[in-house]
């Protein structure tokens, strides 16, 4: 039996409190504070002597002060409150994500004398997030996929010419996004971007549109309206969805592409046309040509440079990446206060079959942030539609933390380079010692072998 023995006294009690990682301040049954450990003045930037005898929201400043106080909700219900994420406004005006937990402080009687509440800050995580967002990032595409990282590679080159580029891809897969980014990184830049939609507008009414008309060409136009050709002039025009314009309107805009000019309809002079042409197609427009519902030589004018989409569901890892990104939009555009996604929450969603792609998981996160307004998104915020009927029994805690997110994205690059450690680190665009010390400060077993051999293999 050991002869070493402690007596607990207000000091050592202090002392123990600030060898604690996390936050920790208590508070009596007034909700003035009367313990506030390290942790918590470097989290808060609010000093001890400062916080000590003051009402804990005048300190903390949290989001659910007002609403929901998680110590009073603690005390007052007498079960403790775990893991719930939310927002506090440290010294500095700053807001920070954090993750608090509470309990009913008791005395040797069992008599509830106040509360005790502990902190972690998730700042850091968000500033991972962040840095994972940039690097993972072209404008405003997120992706972490090898496909998309390869047309983020040749974005640029494409840019710089004045080719017509077609964008294949299944519908919501982000094509006028990759329009806009042409532009962007292009010589037009400071030149309009002018898209619209083929398919939206009956086929007499997109001709006038594009082309524009004069004064009497018609009943009702009593004045002359420029198109959208005239619009984009120096710049560049995004005809979306081309593969439903008619045959008639087809051979206008080969003569556009042919001759670079056009006619506005009434008019008797032709327009010289100095734009860019981006189009896209969410049908597979060599399958139009053989059928003859596509001019072939109006597709071979378009398709100088073709740029396809994988859909979603071919780039699943992208998929931690998007919630967040669509969350930190979300929050910024409705001043919502929404940490994180719950771990069942993703789970779900990365089960998902998404036969809209992008836009559908932006829709579902949006459904989510109005139901959800503030903390992790849960199961629970999700539409219904998309949650399997199984996962009702279960119950959701937990967030989904980076450390998992980050798990995922590693044992998904080792499975899809067949273990090839070197692989993998280049597509995280990590060195390979990075990935080491990450295989085990996350617990995941290496492949016993690198993977190398059977490559070379394959390629011999």
């Amino acid at each position: 039996m050991s002869d070493y023995s402690l007596t607990y006294t207000p000091e050592s009690a202090e002392t123990i409190l600030d060898s604690i990682a996390d936050g920790v301040f208590t508070v009596d049954m007034n909700w003035r504070i009367t313990s506030f450990n390290r942790a918590a003045e470097q989290i808060t930037g609010v000093h001890k002597e400062e916080a000590l005898g003051r009402i804990c929201s005048e300190v903390f400043r949290a989001s659910v002060c007002e609403s929901g106080c998680v110590v009073r909700q603690a005390v007052e219900s007498g079960q403790p409150v775990i893991n719930h994420a939310i927002f506090i406004i440290d010294a500095a005006g700053n807001q920070l994500p954090i993750s608090v937990s509470a309990s009913a402080l008791k005395d040797e009687q069992g008599q509830v004398i106040g509360g005790v509440e502990t902190f972690r800050d998730l700042e850091s995580a968000e500033e991972l997030r962040e840095n994972l967002s940039g690097r993972f990032s072209f404008g405003n595409i997120v992706s972490r996929s090898q496909k998309m990282k390869r047309l983020f590679d040749i974005l640029p080159q494409i840019a710089h010419s004045d080719s017509t580029v077609l964008i294949e891809g299944e519908s919501g897969t982000g094509k006028e996004l990759f329009a806009r980014a042409l532009h962007e990184l292009s010589n037009r830049a400071d030149a309009p971007f002018v898209a619209i939609n083929c398919a939206a507008l009956p086929d007499t009414l997109l001709e006038s549109e594009l082309f524009g008309y004069k004064a009497g060409a018609f009943t009702g136009a009593v004045r002359d309206k420029q198109g959208r050709f005239a619009a984009a002039d120096g710049g560049t025009l995004f005809l979306d969805e081309i593969g439903d314009v008619s045959q008639a309107l087809q051979v206008k805009l080969l003569r556009v592409l042919q001759e670079k000019t056009y006619e506005p309809l009434g008019a008797i002079k032709s327009i010289k046309s100095d734009v860019r042409i981006l189009a896209a197609s969410n049908k597979v427009l060599e399958t139009l040509v053989e059928s003859g519902k596509f001019r072939e030589d109006l597709f071979y004018r378009i398709n100088v440079i073709k740029l396809k989409l994988p859909p979603l569901r071919e780039r699943r890892e992208d998929i931690p990446l998007l919630v967040e990104h669509f969350i930190a939009r979300l929050n910024h555009r409705n001043e919502n206060e929404i940490v994180g996604i719950d771990r069942h929450a993703l789970n779900i969603l990365m089960s998902h079959a998404y036969p809209g792609n992008v836009r559908e998981l932006e829709n579902i996160i949006e459904h989510a942030s109005v139901m959800c307004r503030g903390g992790l998104i849960l199961s629970e915020h999700l539409p219904t539609e998309i949650v399997p009927e199984k996962r009702t029994s279960l119950k959701d805690g937990g967030g989904a933390s980076l450390e998992e997110m980050e798990r995922a994205m590693i044992e998904s690059a080792l499975e899809r380079n067949h273990g090839n450690r070197q692989a993998a680190a280049d597509e995280l665009g990590i060195h390979k010692t990075t990935l080491f010390r990450k295989l085990k400060a996350l617990g995941i077993e290496p492949p016993e072998k690198d993977g190398r051999s059977s490559k070379r293999k394959q390629e011999g």
